[in-house]
């Protein structure tokens, strides 16, 4: 299966490139400081600044949360969701880090334009 990428939208020249590359990237969110047997919090957001449309045919199916070649979480998403309109799929993911250090990536998977995979967010864990 191809996994597609985010590409800088700032470099890439028509709207509506910018469009289709934003709406269907994963971008990870960790909030706050993590510390090592207690639970964190990461945000994992499908679009930065456009909405994905959210139809009975076209939608966000799924999101993961992956740190390196581990799967976390996943959340399953059904047609409707996010209210049958385009909106931003938003999914807070509660983990326990166990180790020093967290890689942690997103794929998003859309009904219409496949598996989308976000850029590796580094994530120092205190002891």
């Amino acid at each position: 299966m191809k996994i597609n990428r985010y590409v800088d939208i700032s470099t890439v020249d028509k709207e509506a490139k910018k469009d289709y590359i934003d709406r269907h990237s994963a971008f990870v969110h960790p909030q706050g400081d993590a510390k090592k047997g207690e639970k964190y919090v990461v945000k994992v957001k499908v679009g930065d600044e456009y909405s994905h449309p959210d139809d009975f045919d076209h939608y966000i199916a799924w999101v993961q949360l992956w740190d390196g070649e581990v799967q976390l979480a996943q959340a399953t998403m059904n047609a409707g969701a996010l209210g049958s309109a385009s909106n931003q799929l938003e999914v807070d993911f509660y983990v326990v880090p166990t180790k020093k250090k967290m890689k942690l990536t997103a794929h998003a998977y859309c009904t219409k334009h496949g598996l989308w995979e976000s850029e590796e967010v580094i994530v120092e864990v205190s002891e």
